[in-house]
């Protein structure tokens, strides 16, 4: 995982995680908040990972749109 992450954070919960971005679907969490929620919740930790694996397993990324 990343390394500038906080030692005294928890790694990501992807329930969480999912479950704020839900919120934000359903119009329950303005913008802000969800992307705030996002960020604390470690996503970009979870999409560091999730990336990482994804390298050892198939090599390169995915391209992007």
């Amino acid at each position: 995982m990343s390394t500038n992450a906080p030692a005294d954070r928890p790694p990501p919960d992807p329930a969480k995680l999912l479950a704020y971005w839900m919120e934000w679907e359903k119009g329950d969490t303005p913008p802000g908040r969800a992307l705030a929620n996002l960020k604390t919740g470690g996503m970009r930790e979870l999409l560091e990972a999730t990336l990482s694996v994804q390298l050892e397993a198939f090599g390169e990324p995915s391209p992007t749109a």
